[in-house]
């Protein structure tokens, strides 16, 4: 069987170029980037390379590219840091209903805590409104409004720019979770206005295991872990050089191809969701109805199972997704949709994420395969090969 991977948005496969920098990075002679000898600048020069490319991917300096395991770890940083240093007064975050689970715990997390935290849900289609973001975030008592760039589950492209211009000034901090938009669409840290912004490597071909928060000079955020300076005093600990400079590798390759690569996974997407809409009339696609990133498709098919069609594409060779790959190989009912008010479609929608690999021919397969699997799940039959 010819496997077709369609979960992009879980994680991307590594890309070569980043793959031969791992190579030669791992090869070279041993040092520590904080190392004053001729082995430890080479090593910081490895460093501080990966971190101009991938400043230039996401629009911002490399003085302002702060390296990290995750971007996981980034989101506890700027969400907890921040909240940590914020001013006596300033006790509320507000975020949307539908952030990724490392947000969205975060928030859990500070409001067990004392904090106050607004949770604005975003519409049946996708998106947060603006305004009620900002007449959530009373500057006299926030510190912190932290909204995603892209949604991970269905790809509808969030406001974070129109926040941005309507808080500036006001004092309160700005942090976007950009892992599903880097290397996907354009990202302007700086014109985007904001403060914070997470970053993701395996999302777009790098390396798992290697993050960034990109952080503006000016708001106060204390570090998550405490030991030695690196990473400007924020983040602690001896920097992986390898993953590093496959991160930034991985940056520089996307960055040559964006808009190209973009436009071919959005006529791909559309291949996709037209011949589905072909195939089964019923079939909808969520969020349809606003900006959504070029790579990401949410189906709801009615009468299905989202386990069942999870597990019936995969058993048929397809490799996709029923929301966010953060549950340890849990499949449970999709928290964004659940978020948009949409509750028969949480349980019953899958999410396909196309990639740089994905050709005409796997799209086209696929929603062959995906009438079978669709029909033999409304009947509540097993996925094929699965004994009752």
């Amino acid at each position: 069987m010819q496997r077709v991977y369609l979960d992009h948005n879980g994680t991307a496969p590594l890309l070569p170029e980043a793959r031969d920098a791992y190579r030669r990075a791992i090869d070279d002679p041993p040092g520590n980037p904080s190392s004053v000898h001729a082995f430890g600048h080479r090593a910081r020069m490895t460093v501080e390379a990966a971190r101009e490319q991938v400043a230039a991917l996401v629009g911002a300096a490399p003085r302002e590219v702060v390296f990290t395991a995750t971007a996981t770890e980034a989101n506890n940083l700027a969400l907890l840091g921040t909240m940590q240093a914020a001013a006596p007064g300033r006790r509320r975050i507000v975020g949307s209903a539908f952030e990724h689970p490392s947000v969205g715990r975060a928030l859990d997390h500070l409001e067990r805590g004392g904090f106050e935290v607004v949770r604005v849900r975003p519409d049946r289609d996708g998106r947060v409104s603006p305004a009620d973001v900002v007449a959530a975030a009373d500057p006299r008592r926030t510190a912190l409004v932290t909204l995603m760039l892209a949604n991970h589950e269905i790809g509808t492209l969030q406001p974070v720019g129109e926040v941005a211009r309507a808080l500036a000034g006001s004092g309160v901090v700005l942090h976007t979770d950009a892992a599903q938009a880097a290397g996907r669409v354009p990202v302007r840290f700086a014109e985007l206005g904001i403060d914070l912004m997470s970053v993701a490597a395996h999302k777009f071909g790098g390396p798992v295991g290697a993050g960034a928060l990109v952080v503006r000079a000016g708001p106060a955020m204390a570090p998550l872990l405490h030991g030695g300076g690196q990473e400007m005093n924020r983040r602690p600990g001896t920097e992986n050089v390898p993953a590093l400079a496959a991160f930034g590798a991985a940056a520089a390759a996307v960055a040559a191809g964006l808009d190209d690569e973009g436009r071919r996974q959005q006529a791909l997407r559309d291949r996709l969701e037209t011949a589905v809409g072909r195939l089964a009339p019923d079939i909808r696609v969520n969020g349809a109805a606003v900006s959504r990133l070029p790579n990401t498709t949410s189906l709801f098919v009615p009468g299905a199972d989202a386990e069942t069609l999870v597990i019936g594409l995969d058993l048929e060779g397809f490799a996709v997704s029923a929301g966010a790959a953060c549950s340890a190989g849990a499949i449970r009912r999709s928290p964004a949709l659940i978020a948009m008010g949409l509750e028969s479609e949480a349980a019953a929608s899958i999410r396909i994420s196309l990639g740089a690999t994905t050709t005409i021919d796997e799209v086209d397969r696929f929603v062959a395969t995906l009438g079978a699997v669709a029909a033999r799940a409304r009947a509540g039959a097993p996925a094929a090969g699965v004994a009752r």
